[in-house]
């Protein structure tokens, strides 16, 4: 295993992070990139009259927190129409569901979380469930970004803790790129599992949001690889302007991602504005190309630039991999490590 260190800088694989569960629902805000999001700074594109739907229909959604609607003696203190607890937008990548998202979770009162399928199953697997209900509940918003199955176990988990929070008095919103009643289909086939889905997706309204990925120009060619050379000279460079960078092993950041719960990824790259690793090469286990692109969403949330030497960053899953079950988040990851190589 090459996971030696080669440089000066500090390594990422040096770090043991903490967490506790008030830091971590702390956590679950929009990503930097959607800190100001708004419906009014939604653009919908004309070509799609889809996305106009979905920005309608998530306007209604929120009046539910707004004052009683007024409008004439006989509508004055009326409320917002009811509807079901939950909201779910459908598309593709690059559409605008995560704007949205973000936009809703902007609307709502406190207290109101907002993060990815799996920082809400590292939040229960650090916490325990009935702790993760307990800190939860009761908030006006619960929205799940990217809502992906790695396992059964994983979407029944989820299903009940939507039931729960629901029943708290909590509303939910969701994004993903399948549908509530075709999550699982050609992946897993027990028919207690196919009924976990179908009750969950009774809990949402769904929006099909068409459209092109306006990000579609940052991601085409590769991510960047640099000649050992002049990464080691670009890292030499950062540490001498004062800014926090970290170099490992591409195996031996891997490695230590095995140790580490995906909930304290976030920690493990706190204070650091720049990542460096060397010597990257293929993935050969899902397991640890499962790690890496949770360890990818936190990096891109975060907006941490990537230098690499070796593979470049976007062939690290191999082709199997990409043929598989778990081909969304592949590309998903792929996406962002060409975005954030490319600076």
């Amino acid at each position: 295993m090459r996971n030696e260190h080669i440089g000066s800088a500090p390594r990422l694989a040096d770090r043991a992070p903490t967490i506790s569960g008030p830091e971590i629902a702390a956590l679950l805000v929009p990503p930097r990139q959607f800190a100001t999001a708004s419906f009014d700074s939604y653009r919908p594109d004309p070509d799609y009259d889809s996305q106009q739907r979905a920005l309608d229909t998530l306007r209604d959604f929120a009046s539910a927190w707004g004052p009683a609607r007024s409008g004439g003696l006989f509508s004055w203190g009326r409320k917002a129409p009811k509807s079901k607890p939950g909201v779910y937008l459908d598309g593709g990548f690059g559409v605008g569901k995560t704007h949205l998202l973000a936009a809703l979770w902007h609307g709502a009162p406190g207290p109101k979380y907002l993060g990815t399928f799996i920082e809400y199953t590292s939040l229960v697997g650090a916490l325990g469930y009935r702790a993760a209900v307990d800190l939860l509940a009761g908030a006006s918003l619960i929205a799940i970004d990217e809502f992906e199955l790695d396992d059964p176990g994983d979407t029944m988990m989820m299903t009940r803790l939507i039931g729960d929070l629901v029943a708290s008095g909590s509303r939910v919103a969701a994004t993903s790129n399948t549908p509530p009643n075709a999550l699982g289909e050609g992946r897993f086939a027990a028919a207690d599992f196919l009924r976990e889905i179908h009750a969950m997706s009774e809990q949402f309204d769904t929006l099909r949001i068409d459209g092109l990925d306006y990000r579609r120009r940052e991601f085409e060619g590769h991510a960047r690889a640099l000649p050992p050379g002049e990464l080691a000279e670009a890292v030499a460079a950062a540490e001498r302007s004062g800014r926090a960078i970290t170099e490992d092993t591409f195996d031996g950041l891997i490695a230590h991602l095995g140790t580490v719960h995906p909930a304290r990824y976030i920690k493990l790259i706190d204070g650091v504005d720049t990542v460096a690793l060397t010597d990257v090469h293929e993935l050969g286990s899902q397991t640890d190309a499962l790690r890496f692109v949770a360890f990818v969403d936190r990096l891109y949330d975060a907006q941490v630039p990537v230098l690499a030497s070796g593979l470049p960053l976007d062939q690290v899953f191999a082709a199997d991999m990409l043929a598989g079950g778990y081909r969304k988040k592949y590309l998903r990851a792929t996406s962002r490590l060409i975005s954030l190589t490319s600076g």
